[in-house]
């Protein structure tokens, strides 16, 4: 595989490593200059604006295999390395108690050998904890993801069921309320921040992304855009909710084109501070 991008922003144009490469923009050090963590956020989006397709079961959507690839998936690994806490939801514990899921950060995977080493030489655990956004608190927890310490945080909505809080509570670790009628980015985030957390990254979807934006919370937004359109319904873009009023605005942090991916169609990996 070849591991070159190239860096087109900022100038002046060199050539990169893909390894490493987001590593190499230092989130910890970053959320050191804030008394709030430092959240963000990634997506892969087809050209025109796609991150998800109906999964042939019938049951919900999937990343579409015309835009998953490897190089991406690598980027995705070193964004999830670097956190203390990844925010996921309900489904993603039940997809795994089904079988249909697996760890967010894949340090025990022989190419990812090196994210590992690198938590360990940050004093990071091997995992991150997991932050569960949930207004049902109806989800399993698998014993996995509270071995060896690590906690399970579940944000909900007012007045959950105290049985189902106690008995969450009594595996993995603790349940805020953080909104009435929804989660509230805001409130989640400080938090987040109270509990320690200096790194938070949504690996979830598009309606946790409109809370946090809502919220004035997100700090940066990675986008890889992959050389390719997809068309179909329903759409499914990486905002769902509410008009965002005012708008969020977004300024370029960096931008590297991967001229090698998706067999030479090529993707652009972007970042962008939210300001």
């Amino acid at each position: 595989m070849n591991d070159s991008v190239l860096q087109l922003y900022p100038l002046p144009v060199t050539e990169r490593s893909l390894k490493g490469l987001y590593l190499s923009h230092d989130l910890r050090q970053n959320s050191q200059v804030s008394s709030q963590a430092f959240v963000y956020s990634n997506f892969v989006t087809s050209i025109d604006g796609r991150i998800a397709v109906p999964h042939p079961s019938g049951q919900g959507l999937m990343v579409p295999n015309d835009t998953a690839n490897e190089r991406d998936w690598r980027m995705f690994q070193e964004l999830a390395a670097q956190a203390d806490i990844i925010i996921s939801s309900g489904r993603y514990l039940r997809d795994w108690a089904d079988g249909r899921a697996q760890e967010i950060l894949q340090v025990d995977d022989p190419r990812f050998a090196d994210l590992r080493e690198w938590r360990q030489s940050q004093g990071m655990a091997p995992q991150p904890d997991i932050a569960i956004i949930s207004g049902s608190l109806r989800f399993p927890i698998p014993d996995v993801l509270t071995s060896a310490g690590r906690n399970v945080v579940v944000f909900t909505t007012a007045n959950p069921d105290p049985s189902r809080v106690a008995e969450i509570e009594s595996k993995a670790g603790r349940v805020f309320v953080a909104g009435n009628k929804s989660v509230e980015g805001a409130t989640m985030v400080q938090r987040m921040t109270e509990l320690g957390y200096r790194t938070v990254y949504s690996a979830t979807g598009p309606k946790v992304l409109h809370l946090l934006l809502a919220g004035g919370v997100l700090n940066r937004l990675y986008l890889t855009h992959a050389n390719r359109l997809l068309g179909g319904q329903p759409y499914s873009s990486i905002v769902e909710g509410s008009l965002l009023d005012p708008a969020v605005d977004l300024q370029i942090n960096t931008i590297y084109l991967d001229p090698h991916a998706l067999d030479g169609l090529g993707q652009l990996f972007v970042s962008y501070n939210c300001v």
